[in-house]
């Protein structure tokens, strides 16, 4: 009988329970999108130093080629070809975030991967559960060749999170919560590839060389707890079904329900003990070490009121945001907004013709139903967004701070601690854009540190 190592409550202090909305895209299975006609791929779509390119214009390149890697930085990604097809001349690309970062273009030529051979390399087959044959470098030398990142929004290097805590780390936990509203595509990759997710842990738990995994899901997600428990028999995985709350795919706040551990202000999960990983970057690990494919493609939402028929894609990262939409029919009269991601930690965008990047789960369009708000007015000091932020910070205050241009303040408070989760700015009665004033003055801090 194996040991139960689900030590914590199952949920942790504060946050906030916004309507979830996953209605629209829960029940469309995962489908695999054509081979676009070009993809456009930025050199910074990870935490660390950005990708140099390894390819030249008019050069011609296979899928999963290596097309750009950056071997002088400690922390940093590979990036590998989607596609078949010719580069063209590089470019400069805006991300959502705002950031304009360069990209190199690559415009599909020759025979291309059929639907059915993209699902069958991607998804299908049967999955392994052994390690038999592996070594622990072999397997951390391959999530690091396959240029594998966190899927869950962070885009951290995978290699890096498993490398160095071998003696530190004991548990992995794989987080499944997606608590962010309308998204589901984690939901339906648990759902429909569960084999994945469970091989992709094993393989990771054996690198870092520890013994515990557990799977955190939210109990909204029954049909994902039931295959991913089934696919877990015969191992010593655990599920951990956790309350369904905002935000509880958090690391720090996934660690205090799984494992009542605190993570202090500042500090990482390996701190605790702990290293945490997304289900889709599980699926990842399995598809490099057991296949030898890079990362090249991922699972996207394309979801909400203001998207005629929502779906979860298999996409290829360098695609366009305009084509996701075409794909699921365009937009509905009512849109007004797009988001990158979801609306509590999204990004609005315009511009369509935007690449995906590694990190990108979701794309949200909402309509003016959904945005009939109330003007901002002044704050009325009632303390709701304190009573709701799950990093204890004070965010009113760290606004204001922002909005004056008091950057001593604003880390005097601890900006820098904001996870920018929007729990504040959902609650405020007055209607702040809390969440922009923070982004603000943590984007002034770091300039500020810059010209020093």
């Amino acid at each position: 009988m194996k040991k139960n190592i689900f030590s914590g409550s199952g949920t942790f202090p504060k946050g906030i329970h916004p309507p979830e909305r996953k209605h629209f895209s829960a029940d469309a299975p995962i489908e695999v999108i054509p081979t676009p006609k070009e993809v456009v791929i930025p050199l910074q779509q990870h935490i660390g130093a950005p990708s140099k390119p390894l390819v030249k214009p008019k050069q011609t390149v296979e899928y999963g080629d290596l097309i750009a890697d950056n071997k002088d930085a400690p922390i940093s990604a590979k990036i590998h070809s989607p596609i078949f097809g010719v580069v063209q001349k590089m470019a400069i690309t805006t991300l959502p975030n705002g950031r304009h970062v360069q990209a190199i273009r690559i415009k599909a030529e020759g025979r291309q991967f059929t639907v059915d051979e993209n699902y069958r390399e991607l998804m299908g087959g049967r999955w392994s559960k052994s390690v038999v044959g592996y070594d622990p470098d072999e397997v951390t030398r391959a999530i690091h060749d396959a240029g594998i990142v966190g899927l869950g929004g962070a885009a951290f290097p995978t290699h890096v999170k498993i490398a160095p805590y071998k003696k530190k780390v004991d548990t992995l936990i794989v987080n499944g919560c997606e608590c962010e509203p309308y998204l589901t595509a984690d939901d339906r990759l648990m759902r429909d590839i569960p084999d994945t997710v469970i091989s992709g842990a094993l393989l990771s738990r054996f690198a870092m060389g520890i013994e515990n995994i557990i799977i955190g899901i939210e109990e909204n997600k029954p049909e994902a707890i039931a295959a991913i428990r089934k696919s877990a028999q015969g191992t010593n995985i655990q599920i951990a079904v956790l309350k369904t709350k905002y935000p509880q795919g958090s690391e720090k706040h996934l660690i205090k329900a799984v494992l009542n551990r605190e993570v202090p202000l500042g500090c990482l999960p390996a701190d605790a003990g702990v290293a945490v990983s997304n289900v889709t970057t599980m699926t990842a690990v399995a598809r490099a070490v057991f296949r030898g494919m890079p990362l090249t493609h991922r699972v996207v939402c394309v979801t909400g009121g203001g998207i005629v028929q929502p779906k979860n894609l298999l996409v290829p990262i360098g695609i366009s945001y305009g084509e996701l939409i075409d794909f699921c029919g365009g937009l509905t009269q009512n849109a007004a907004r797009i988001l990158s991601g979801g609306p509590m930690m999204g990004f609005s965008f315009a511009d369509l013709s935007m690449p995906l990047t590694k990190g990108t789960g979701g794309i949200t369009v909402l309509t003016h139903d959904d945005l009939r708000k109330e003007a901002a007015t002044t704050c009325v000091r009632c303390g709701r967004c304190v009573d709701v932020c799950p990093m204890n910070l004070i965010p009113a205050r760290l606004a204001v701070a922002a909005r004056h241009g008091n950057l001593a303040l604003a880390e005097k408070y601890k900006i820098g601690g904001c996870m920018e989760c929007g729990c504040c700015a959902y609650v405020c009665p007055a209607h702040i854009p809390l969440v922009q004033f923070i982004r603000v003055g943590k984007a002034q801090i770091i300039a500020s540190k810059t010209k020093k």
